[in-house]
């Protein structure tokens, strides 16, 4: 999956940068857990299964 689609998902369900220092980028939302994004153009599909799990988005 692209990272700017992942991105995309995660800013339609709220989800804001807090930080983006080191090889990933943490996006957080009031209510729900902070979820780490790296830094490639390509994220493997399992990370990002998991990453939009960790969002409450699946």
């Amino acid at each position: 999956m692209k990272r700017r689609d992942l991105v995309k998902k995660l800013e339609a369900a709220g989800y804001k940068v807090d930080r983006d220092d080191g090889g990933h980028t943490i996006y957080e939302k009031k209510g729900g857990r902070p979820v780490q994004v790296p830094r490639h153009r390509e994220i493997n599909e399992n990370t990002a299964k998991a990453i939009l799990k960790a969002a409450g988005l699946t």
